[in-house]
């Protein structure tokens, strides 16, 4: 005898399978810092690999690098890279002294120097190619 299936318990699975496959992201989404100037200054100070990650919340660019970002820092090649999101709308002075113009802007530094940075970049190769260079 076949099971029936109702609209009721087809939703309930539908919504259980929607909440595990958002759980892996929610785990990782504490990989970046927010940005403060004593935590940048600090790691820059330890001679750190430092990523500063432009970011805007309503961004579809940003909502793509977010997922890739986290898969690179959960690397072992990658787990002393210090990344520090800096909210796009909300510190506008900290997105001048990057210079940055745009959200989705990712800047490496390794110490004090500044490594390279990309904009709008959604390609796992090339972000990791850009953090190494923090390394």
């Amino acid at each position: 005898m076949s099971p029936i299936i109702t609209r009721k318990s087809f939703n309930r699975a539908v919504l259980a399978a929607a909440v595990a496959a958002l759980l892996p992201l929610s785990a990782l989404a504490s990989t970046a810092s927010p940005y403060t100037p004593a935590a940048f200054k600090a790691a820059q100070s330890a001679g750190e690999p430092v990523l500063i990650e432009i970011h805007a919340d309503w961004c579809p660019t940003c909502k793509a690098q977010t997922p890739i970002i986290q898969r690179l820092a959960a690397d072992p090649k990658f787990a002393k890279l210090k990344i520090f999101r800096v909210d796009f709308d909300g510190q506008k002075d900290v997105v001048k002294q990057f210079g940055a113009t745009m959200q989705s802007t990712l800047i490496v530094f390794n110490g004090a120097a500044e490594k390279g940075r990309s904009v709008g970049d959604t390609k796992e190769a090339s972000i990791a190619s850009l953090l190494a260079k923090a390394l």
